[in-house]
């Protein structure tokens, strides 16, 4: 969210359909990270000079490039690293020799600027997936079905016009021989996990971790002896537990070689369900506000001001602190004409009994938080935990627009929750790319947290044009962008209770993307009823769509709150 008028938060080059690289399938299936089954003891990596220890052998990079470098790599002594121009993409491509009518599991350790994982030529649905960028090394997976008569498919990696440079290695494209054989060889079967420790337990839930091992491809968690999850991360948390019970954990590594034995087992026990926490009244379908504690220009406001039409009110925003992931709240008194601690204390309690949420909300534009270590994440949780206490707030927003760590945001979190208890509310405002795939850090974090997430609202303002969940572009700042986007999430996972359409209240609200009340209605009736949609429509209606958001209670003010008047309404009488 932005903290002076109309100032855009970040600069986004459009990104139209070019390749068949594109972050999702046609049809609106999603193409999403990690879903993919696991391989069977038969299978084989069919890809050739997969790590590229041999250079370049058996791969054609356009434009020349392509290079091997010998850091960083992922393993062995070499990796690709493909740099994008103006005009290349910087594509890698080779040719497997795969069976017809066969199932196969594509994935890639990348690392580095905008990298894209896909195969073409399937003889069914080509597929693609990718990240917008990492600092470290991230696996991109996905899989694809071979046609009846199809013996070759071309895998390829490809950065983006213009951007940094990205890194490549360990390629896999695991399924039955094609006839090619392959250069690689066979996995062993992993060994036991270590470390497996008890975190955050709620009266439902118990969160566990463990270390990595080598050649793992999937964990599988346990407990008290029966199979409870699976997972490709190095975490899990196990629900559906009886309060105030002990219960035993292990966990066992795999890959297409077969399962490890369990690791050694560890005790965890569940809270009692009586645990304190903030009230909550979050209606089925909601209208959220940011309101400022600051003066950009907009209409200075108390909490007292805000109309009865937003239901969750994020209170922008709390202030980073010299501790790492730690918080703090500091009303802007000067700036909102002498609005006193006490009196904005009462504000939240009358604005509570009237069914309300206050919700602190931790970014902006200029946030400068960062959770990317456990001691961080629990510095963020004990540090938004004691403001909880001291204002009441009902919980909190996620806003970092700066990055984020979904492995220590969704510890931190879940920490939260523990803390609180079940009435905490929890939401989330990311902007449009990073909810573009699942594999993306904001997805991801809303995924592992879906059992306690109450909505995200992402942003569908200073965004330039995207794709939607049918592969096709779509400009900001029509119904089609609102519904097109909204979709992704509604296929990759979420909730249609967790999904709101997150707009500015003006044009003065942000630097680009606004739209009239009018097409925010429009949108939600497309999503929830099938009908008012543009040129897309939606496979079917999501009747639990939650509402929409705005940016900001104040910029609806200065515009005499014509946003909440048109949309706060329509929202309440969504079906």
């Amino acid at each position: 969210m932005e903290r002076s008028a109309g100032s855009s938060r970040r600069s986004r080059r459009s990104r139209p359909l070019l390749g068949g690289a594109v972050a999702v399938l046609a049809a609106g299936a999603l193409s999403v990270t990690g879903l993919a089954g696991s391989a069977q003891a038969a299978d084989i990596n069919v890809a050739k000079n997969a790590g590229f220890e041999n250079g370049l052998t058996g791969w054609t990079c356009s434009a020349n490039s392509g290079t091997t470098v010998s850091s960083p790599v992922h393993g062995g002594t070499a990796a690709l690293k493909a740099t994008p121009s103006g005009q290349d993409n910087a594509r890698c491509a080779q040719s497997v020799a795969v069976k017809p009518g066969s199932t196969y599991t594509l994935s890639s350790w990348v690392q580095g600027g905008y990298a894209y994982l896909g195969a073409s030529g399937t003889g069914t649905t080509d597929v693609s997936t990718w990240t917008p960028g990492s600092t470290g090394w991230t696996q991109l997976r996905t899989s694809f079905t071979t046609g009846p008569s199809t013996t070759s498919v071309t895998v390829y990696t490809h950065g983006w016009y213009g951007q940094a440079a990205y890194l490549a290695d360990d390629v896999e494209v695991v399924g039955p021989d094609g006839g090619g054989g392959t250069d690689q060889p066979g996995p062993a079967v992993p060994g036991a996990p270590a470390g497996l420790t008890v975190g955050t337990t709620t009266s439902s839930s118990v969160a566990l971790s463990w270390n990595t091992v080598s050649g793992a491809t999937g964990y599988t968690v346990y407990r008290d002896g029966a199979k409870a999850t699976t997972t490709t991360g190095t975490s899990a948390t196990v629900g559906q537990l009886a309060a105030d019970t002990a219960y035993q954990f292990s966990v066992s590594a795999t890959n297409a070689a077969g399962e490890s034995v369990k690791s050694a087992t560890v005790s965890g026990r569940t809270a009692k369900s009586d645990t304190p926490g903030p009230s909550t009244s979050v209606p089925k379908h909601a209208v959220t506000g940011y309101w400022q504690n600051f003066n950009n220009g907009a209409a200075v406001q108390k909490l007292s001001d805000v109309p009865a039409a937003y239901d969750i009110i994020a209170v922008s925003f709390a202030d980073a602190t010299s501790t790492p992931g730690a918080v703090t709240f500091n009303l802007d008194s000067a700036g909102l004409n002498g609005y006193t601690v006490a009196q904005f204390k009462t504000d939240i309690k009358a604005k509570q009994a009237a069914g309300k949420n206050i919700i602190i909300s931790v970014g902006g534009e200029k946030g400068t938080v960062s959770v990317n270590s456990d001691a961080s994440a629990n510095a963020f949780s004990d540090s938004l935990y004691a403001l909880i206490q001291e204002y009441g707030f009902n919980g909190v927003d996620i806003d970092l627009e700066n990055g984020l760590n979904s492995t220590y945001m969704t510890k931190a979190l879940r920490s939260l929750s523990a803390k609180a208890g079940s009435g905490l509310v929890i939401t989330m405002a990311p902007q449009t790319i990073d909810m573009q795939s699942t594999s993306g850090e904001y997805f991801k974090t809303a995924l592992n947290i879906k059992d306690i997430l109450t909505v995200v609202n992402m942003q569908y303002y200073n965004s330039g044009s995207m794709l939607g969940c049918d592969g096709k572009v779509y400009s900001q700042g029509s119904v089609d962008f609102l519904t097109a986007l909204a979709c992704i999430q509604l296929e990759g996972g979420l909730a249609p209770s967790q999904v709101g359409l997150g707009v500015p209240a003006s044009t003065r609200g942000a630097g680009s993307g606004y739209v009239a009340p009018s097409v925010v209605n429009a949108a939600l009736d497309c999503l929830a009823k099938g009908t008012s949609c543009g040129s897309f429509k939606p496979s079917k209606t999501y009747p639990d769509i939650r509402g929409a958001m705005t940016w900001s209670t104040n910029w609806d003010a200065t515009a005499g709150n014509a946003w909440s008047g048109a949309v706060g309404p329509h929202v309440h009488g969504l079906p």
